[in-house]
């Protein structure tokens, strides 16, 4: 099993949404964070400079069998991209193992 953690873009989330949902993946949690990246440079709204180093950010978290992985991190790349600085990150990590707390069942069917 694999655990795939992305942050991406708020305005994005709706598209990955639905993305993930058209290739079967229905189940995963998300989170409205703020992070720091890369770009340095503030903005400048109707004469008024603001900074952009706190850029607010949506984390999702999915947990797939390891034969969707791909499938999923696709879906993610091309629904979240636009091309410009701060479309975000994918992370992927090993998942040990998985129990289901209702029946107790473990292993990769519980992810159904």
């Amino acid at each position: 099993m694999k655990k795939v953690e992305a942050i991406i873009r708020k305005s994005k989330f709706s598209a990955v949404k639905e993305a993930l949902h058209n290739v079967g993946v229905n189940f995963f949690s998300y989170w409205d964070v703020t992070g720091l990246g890369n770009e340095k440079e503030g903005h400048v709204y109707r004469g008024v400079s603001y900074s952009t180093s706190d850029i607010q950010r949506r984390y999702i978290s999915i947990v797939v069998n390891d034969d969707f992985e791909a499938v999923t991190i696709n879906a993610i790349l091309k629904s979240a991209g636009t091309g410009e600085v701060g479309d975000g990150k994918i992370f992927v990590s090993n998942i040990e193992e998985c129990y289901r707390i209702r029946t107790g069942e473990k292993g990769g069917d519980t992810l159904n």
